[in-house]
């Protein structure tokens, strides 16, 4: 049975004296208030749905971007986390046995570098539509600041590995940032 809202809206419903619209073994609850008529139109709002399925009916979790923020980031740590790796065993074999440094866009570091983009894309991405921004906007305004962002940072990736291959490493200031282009 159907329990209704005082303060439901029924439009089109037509007024029937429940006195004779209602069988008289009927209990006194909600049926004996409401005529059958004006439940059968109101269960047609609704069709045969129960309370929690109306309730779902009005807040959809479709693609939550909760979890797409969390899936980005867990994705975003572990590939930075093996491109840091990968470039620090890289420096160590250097300095063992002088094995050169560049270049830097093999296979074994493109891979953790291009999910690291794809993370924090998907990151940003997700956090931006939680503040309302739509999806496609979202995704696509996190792609190209991410792009931005890891280009830069693989050009002075690639600078630092040149100075160090010729010897003339030197402290990076990153107060300057006439030396980051």
């Amino acid at each position: 049975m159907i329990r209704l809202p005082a303060a439901l809206p029924l439009w089109g419903a037509v007024p029937v004296d429940t006195a004779s619209a209602l069988p008289p073994d009927i209990d006194n609850g909600i049926a004996s208030q409401v005529p059958q008529v004006v439940i059968e139109q109101a269960s047609d709002f609704f069709g045969d749905l129960n309370d929690a399925e109306i309730l779902l009916e009005y807040a959809r979790f479709d693609s939550p971007p909760y979890v797409l923020a969390g899936v980005g980031l867990a994705i975003a740590v572990l590939c930075g986390l093996t491109f840091s790796k990968l470039v620090q065993d890289r420096l160590e074999a250097w300095k063992q046995d002088r094995l050169p440094l560049l270049p830097l866009a093999r296979r074994e570091t493109m891979l953790p570098y291009i999910g690291l983009l794809v993370g924090v894309t998907l990151f940003i991405g997700a956090s931006l539509q939680v503040f309302g921004f739509a999806a496609g906007a979202a995704l696509l305004v996190a792609f190209l600041l991410s792009l931005a962002t890891a280009g830069a940072l693989w050009v002075q990736l690639v600078r630092l590995m040149q100075q160090v291959e010729a010897g003339n490493f030197k402290a990076v200031d990153f107060d300057n940032f006439d030396e980051f282009f």
